[in-house]
């Protein structure tokens, strides 16, 4: 980079420092900014022309730290993130970026303590605040999260994250302040699309909690429209995938290693927001079980299999994966689009289990439509599509049932909350362990949990979601229409 520094000018025209940190601070801010703006090779050629040049300024370091977490070095924003640090251990934002690193790694405890070291630095840290809240959720410890969330909110009122988190949880006596601004016009003004959409579905949720379902539903559908118009629904990518791997599920010579001493794997598979969370609750209060939640390792493992042309080596790929996680014998896997390799894994990894999580469509529907998924699952975003992602999994895991009944377990989400002891007791005779009470008790459980369901799963399990769907059945319509095509939904009822 020409035209700063010391370096590439005549002992003449030498620039004074003050005019050479002006430079550098105008650089910095140009690399940041393309970074922002998404412009990742003309971000990088800043910052690497930076550090050529021996600059050793801690917001460069800081800059670069969370521009390489963000295209996946995570080890390479640790090192430069310590450096920003060791050059200024009172810069509150490399303390930030930091956390931001160990929350993409799932180290929330590593996370917590970076945030209050950040939030102590600076105490008017917005942001800090809200990831700290966002943190504390998952680790089930809600009403510290609550309270983190709305500190960010008295510091920036205009922070819409904040609004969105706070709606998804249990309101305390403090709440008034800002449900008033959620519901004010005045927050609306000059936010972009994606602020406008965690607005909509903040009001959808507290509307909901008031049992408002008309105005619930219009907010919801709302912000709905304006995710679509961001990210647009492509069912037909999940509807390919399906076949291509029901396909690949029927070569001959596919038939599972026979090898002994496998660790105990088992898949959780369905719909998003079929239980599935509760499910992995329950089973990971078995203290040798490592719980996964929603990983690729399947995925890449068939993908690293076809490329080395040792197909039967699939599960030696998933488990060498497994092995740099855990060391534990049993794990559970919450991918539930996993359901698209059900006959792959019948087939291919051995002491494999699989639990299929159903629920009323209409009531599964509704939730998805209603979650507000962070990335991915467009099709949450429609009714049809989700209506018509539902049938996918429906008809495929019943073709699969047929060809591997005893691999896979059938758990109705609606029964479960229904009859909880009678059921939880019939899955851990089929996973064929001993029976303990802790069991029947999942929202004890200390784990992180980081899907959509992080704030029902702590509390006990209870019949509340079951039947929604009826407070929302004009909303509900389109899904209706293209769920009573199929003979065995003609009649939607509980």
């Amino acid at each position: 980079m020409k035209g700063f520094g010391e370096k590439n000018q005549s002992k003449r025209e030498k620039i004074p420092k003050n005019k050479q940190k002006a430079n550098i601070d105008q650089l910095i801010k140009k690399a940041f900014e393309l970074q922002t703006q998404g412009k990742q090779l003309e971000a990088v050629k800043y910052y690497s022309n930076l550090i050529k040049q021996g600059i050793k300024d801690y917001r460069l370091f800081s800059n670069y730290g969370a521009f390489l977490n963000e295209i996946g070095k995570h080890k390479e924003a640790e090192l430069e993130l310590k450096k920003a640090i060791y050059l200024n251990p009172k810069y509150a934002n490399a303390y930030y970026n930091l956390a931001v690193v160990s929350i993409g790694q799932r180290n929330f405890e590593k996370a917590e303590l970076e945030l209050k070291k950040a939030i102590k630095l600076k105490s008017d840290f917005a942001i800090a605040y809200y990831n700290l809240g966002f943190i504390l959720k998952h680790l089930g410890r809600l009403k510290e999260a609550e309270s983190f969330n709305q500190k960010a909110l008295e510091i920036n009122p205009q922070l819409t994250d904040a609004y969105f988190s706070l709606s998804t949880m249990q309101a305390s006596d403090k709440t008034q302040k800002w449900h008033n601004h959620l519901f004010s016009e005045s927050l609306l003004k000059n936010k972009n699309n994606r602020e406008l959409v965690n607005i909509f579905f903040a009001r959808s949720n507290i509307l909901h909690k008031e049992q408002n379902y008309k105005e619930s539903s219009r907010y919801l559908q709302l912000a709905n429209r304006l995710k679509l118009d961001l990210n647009p629904s492509k069912p037909e990518l999940i509807f390919n995938k399906s076949k291509l791997l029901f396909n690949e599920s029927n070569k001959k010579g596919i038939n599972q290693e026979k090898q002994a001493n496998y660790p105990e794997s088992i898949f959780i598979v369905g719909m998003f927001r079929s239980g599935s969370t509760l499910v992995e609750s329950i089973i990971s209060m078995k203290t040798d079980v490592y719980d996964l939640g929603e990983i690729d390792f399947l995925e890449e493992s068939f993908i690293e299999s076809k490329k080395s042309k040792q197909e039967l080596n699939l599960a030696n790929f998933y488990w060498k994966k497994l092995n740099n996680k855990t060391k534990l014998n049993i794990t559970t896997n919450k991918n539930l689009f996993n359901y698209q390799f059900t006959g792959i894994i019948a087939q291919k990894i051995p002491n494999a289990k699989i639990i299929h999580c159903f629920r009323h469509p209409l009531d599964n529907i509704l939730s998805i439509y209603r979650a507000h998924f962070a990335g991915g699952n467009e099709y949450s975003s429609s009714l049809v599509d989700s209506a018509k992602v539902y049938l996918d999994q429906e008809e495929l895991m019943t073709v699969y049932k047929n060809r591997f009944r005893s691999k896979i377990y059938d758990l109705n989400y609606d029964s479960l909350v229904i009859n909880p002891n009678q059921e939880i007791k019939s899955l851990i005779s089929w996973l064929g362990w001993e029976w303990e009470d802790k069991y029947l008790l999942p929202h004890l459980n200390t784990r992180s949990v980081e899907t959509a369901s992080n704030v029902q799963v702590r509390s006990p399990i209870n019949t509340k979601s079951l039947g929604g769907w009826k407070n929302y059945e004009d909303m509900l319509r389109p899904a209706m229409e293209i769920l009573t095509q199929k003979d065995k939904y003609k009649d939607l009822k509980y």
